[in-house]
């Protein structure tokens, strides 16, 4: 079973440097890019050659090591302290709420009229879902979006340079609401994700409200972004073939393949960054110690030495070696849950409605991070 949709920017850009510039830099002064599925995989999985502690910023400037940003052994005492939380067992009891929270979403949607399909069901449902394990589902789902594209839409600035005045306001708002719960567990504690982690005690004592914080930005962001992407890039997909939506919707059973296929085909993020700990020839080409290299997940989905038609998007495409949600150590952490909210969310839409059109499909342009800031869709 094979659909034909056309490449879209940036695709044609990716397979002009698998092709010519492999591992190139774009610039005397800019980072290494790598654009081939091997060399991509090989910088993911090797942590020791590829640094995930990539800014060079003072530590006094850039805060508490986060597991996205963070090597051994701080990596693996931080991503312990939550994986518990994160299992695929723990999640998959999720899955009751996470479908009637899509079915409340998806029932309020109308049909034959545009809507925003980011701000109407692509960022609550993650959002509403991460707050319920933190504990924090009163608090306003809206505002933690805000905060959330303010710092993740700016998170090159962030680690290497200086973050924007909203950047930068978004980030204290955000400490100062859950300093404000952190103290409250403290008095009075709770079962939930948040209130586990207050409480954890470590070798080095319980975890600090910098330490807490860090999780708490991590988790909310982190645990956001991935779904959103996923979901409006499911949408792309059904506007540009709209017989993978019939597909599904008379076959539900080819959910698992048509997710993964959606994650390869309009990765989440496009991309990610590590700096080499030492010098090292990747490709045919030697790149020194203390380098910054992006390696191009993006790309590296699209990567024919790989991928059978890798422009095709085949909805029971197997196997399907895609690196959308990483590899090695830093493989992401909400990936099952990623995958669960992603599934729920197609099956409830094609439960509901028989389409699904974009309004403007040339402005919501896949292959950034996180996906689209808003997507004008129609169901019918």
């Amino acid at each position: 079973m094979t659909e034909t949709a056309q490449p879209m920017d940036p695709y044609k850009g990716y397979q002009y440097l698998r092709d010519a510039m492999p591992v190139a830099k774009m610039d005397a002064e800019g980072p290494w890019q790598v654009s081939r599925h091997q060399d991509v995989h090989r910088v993911l999985r090797d942590h020791q050659t590829f640094s995930s502690e990539v800014s060079i910023r003072p530590i006094e400037e850039r805060g508490q090591p986060t597991m996205l940003f963070s090597d051994p052994p701080v990596h693996q005492r931080l991503r312990k302290l939550v994986s518990v939380a994160f299992k695929p067992s723990h999640i998959e009891r999720q899955a009751t709420r996470i479908e009637t929270r899509a079915q409340e979403l998806i029932a309020a949607l109308p049909k034959g009229t545009p809507v925003d399909l980011v701000t109407s069901l692509a960022a609550p449902l993650p959002v509403m879902v991460i707050a319920e394990m933190l504990g924090v589902e009163d608090g306003d789902m809206t505002t933690f979006k805000l905060w959330s594209d303010a710092i993740f839409s700016n998170i090159g600035e962030i680690l290497f340079g200086t973050p924007s005045p909203e950047a930068q306001q978004a980030a204290l708002e955000m400490d100062t609401y859950f300093l404000e719960q952190i103290a409250a567990i403290r008095r009075s504690p709770q079962a939930h994700l948040l209130g586990r982690l207050v409480e954890t005690k470590t070798e080095e004592g319980h975890l600090s409200d910098e330490e807490l914080l860090s999780f708490c930005r991590l988790l909310l962001i982190a645990g956001n972004e991935t779904t959103t992407g996923l979901i409006t890039a499911s949408a792309r997909i059904f506007h540009e073939l709209p017989e993978t939506f019939s597909s599904i919707k008379n076959q539900p059973e080819l959910l698992p393949t048509f997710i993964e296929e959606a994650l390869r085909f309009y990765s989440p993020f496009s991309a990610t960054a590590r700096r080499t700990t030492r010098d090292v020839t990747l490709g045919e080409t030697l790149i020194p110690k203390g380098d910054l290299i992006i390696p191009l997940i993006a790309s590296a989905n699209r990567d024919e030495r790989v991928f059978e038609a890798p422009d095709v998007f085949q909805i029971d495409r197997d196997p399907n070696p895609h690196l959308a949600l990483g590899f090695g150590i830093h493989f992401c952490l909400g990936a099952h849950l990623a995958r669960l909210e992603g599934k729920i969310a197609t099956q409830v839409l094609t439960e509901h409605f028989d389409s699904v059109t974009l309004v403007e499909p040339d402005t919501a342009v896949m292959g950034g991070l996180g996906g689209p800031k808003t997507m004008s869709v129609i169901f019918n």
